[in-house]
């Protein structure tokens, strides 16, 4: 079972001969979290919310997590399709008051995989705590119980109406969306809700939405802000209907990335640039603490709006958690966002949820419309880089780990070496800085979090720079017999 875990969630194959995923598995699982609940002084008898993705096996495994989680006394909300923020929502909604939820996704992997996702009242499991779950379901000494039992609750509706209300709220007024036209690409993800109940009762034309039935196989893209043929999906629906948004939301609606009336995709940076310009303004001088990959581009758009831009590591609960650290010790940081489109803001608990970040935008839409503005020009001055490289070079080592260090501390060395400009402060691997007469950009080389490989990321402001940056980098890298490295 050890083999399931990825960071902070279950995940694995759950249809085909390399299924590891099952129904039987998860219902361990089901009991080893109600067991953690317990161990952590959640009262008997245990209110747990269950909720899906449209994945083909979701029916399957939700089967199984019922079946262990009633088997351990414990009242389950079966919420049937729901988006992975709402499991959060079914802990502090007062009419479910869940002690604990579970989603079963895997976000934007394919249509075989699936997995799952815990939360507390204290937010989403991290990676101990999938650790532990993992070995009380691979010891399975639990306790009969009786007592236990499912019932089917609505909680996408009342999630929605909390974002309505979102909306509401910040405009003042009933219906601000009417004569507004907004297209929703859900990628038949779980975000179909979103047209129907968001932006219909905000009074948005939603004409010319597509693929808002939920469907497990993915026909038409996948559900993903970061996949090139999503966004375009995206960008072509909005073009089409005459929208002045488009929102593009993973399979889960934990992350989103929209476009604007032109068809021009806001996501990575710019999603991160357009939300960190709505909390710049409400709370000057604040602090965004993003991922490691953003371009400099974005450190002087933060700067420029007065704020601090903390440049941090992969990984979205990383972000997050860097951000609450911060906000500990006194330093005011609304925003953690990934390039991914995992963004959390303070006021919604810090939570990563794709639907609330659109409603956000929503709101801004709203009054900018009525100013004669476009939504993009929340980002104007954003500065961005004439050419840009993701590049993953594979390490063929079986102790990938050790030898993807031995590597960055070589090109450390390399960099001292050469007199090559190291980013200060830099939380995650090495990143270089150059100037016009070496490629007029940046590179950073890191370890994968899951896989044996060293991603590069590389980045520059004038035209044919990033081969020129790519090629010194080479020239150091080709020395490992360690590493495959893919053609530029």
């Amino acid at each position: 079972m050890k083999a399931l875990k990825n960071g902070t969630d279950i995940r694995g194959t759950a249809i085909g001969e390399a299924k590891n995923l099952t129904a039987e598995r998860a219902e361990l699982f089901g009991k080893a979290f109600a067991a953690l609940l317990e161990e952590r002084g959640a009262k008997k008898p245990l209110k747990i919310a269950v909720g899906r993705d449209p994945r083909i096996s979701g029916p399957e495994l939700k089967e199984g997590l019922i079946r262990g989680l009633c088997a351990m006394g414990a009242q389950v909300l079966d919420c049937g399709i729901a988006t992975t923020p709402s499991m959060f929502f079914a802990t502090y909604f007062e009419g479910s008051d869940c002690d604990g939820a579970i989603e079963i996704t895997a976000s934007h992997l394919p249509y075989d995989k699936n997995g799952l996702k815990f939360f507390t009242k204290a937010g989403g499991l991290d990676g101990k705590d999938i650790s532990a779950i993992i070995e009380l379901a691979e010891k399975n000494q639990f306790p009969a119980r009786d007592g236990g039992k499912a019932q089917e609750f609505d909680l996408m509706s009342p999630y929605s109406q909390s974002l309505v209300d979102l909306v509401r709220t910040k405009t003042g007024e009933e219906r601000p969306l009417a004569g507004v036209k907004v297209v929703v690409d859900a990628g038949n993800g779980a975000g179909g809700f979103f047209v129907e109940k968001v932006l219909a009762p905000l009074g948005a034309d939603t004409a010319g939405s597509v693929f808002l039935e939920p469907d497990g196989t993915f026909p038409n893209h996948i559900p993903n802000p970061e996949n090139k043929a999503a966004m375009a999906a995206c960008a072509e629906a909005t073009l089409k209907a005459g929208a002045e948004m488009g929102i593009c939301f993973d399979t889960d609606c934990d992350r989103s990335a929209v476009v604007d009336a032109s068809g021009k995709e806001i996501n990575r940076n710019r999603m991160i640039a357009m939300i960190g310009a709505l909390m710049l303004r409400e709370h000057p001088a604040c602090t965004i603490v993003t991922d490691s990959v953003t371009s400099r581009g974005l450190a002087e758009f933060i700067a420029a709006k007065g704020g601090v831009h903390h440049r941090f590591m992969r990984g979205y609960k990383k972000v997050i958690d860097e951000a609450k650290r911060l906000e500990e010790n006194g330093v005011c940081a609304p925003l953690a966002m990934e390039t991914s489109g995992h963004g959390a803001l303070k006021e919604n608990h810090y939570l990563d949820d794709g639907s609330y970040l659109a409603a956000r935008l929503l709101c801004e839409l709203a009054v900018l419309k009525k100013e004669g503005k476009s939504l993009v020009s929340l980002i104007d001055g954003l500065k961005e880089p004439a050419e840009s490289l993701e590049l993953r070079a594979n390490i063929k080592d079986s102790d990938f780990k050790t030898y993807g260090a031995s590597v960055l501390e070589a090109l450390e060395a390399h960099c001292e070496k050469e007199g090559w400009v190291k980013e200060e402060p830099n939380f995650e691997g090495v990143r270089v800085n150059f100037g016009k007469e070496k490629g007029d950009g940046w590179f950073l080389v890191r370890m994968s979090l899951h896989d044996p490989v060293l991603p590069i990321n590389i980045e520059s402001d004038s035209a044919g720079g990033a081969k020129v940056i790519a090629d010194q980098l080479y020239a150091f890298l080709g020395g490992f017999e360690g590493l495959e490295l893919p053609k530029y």
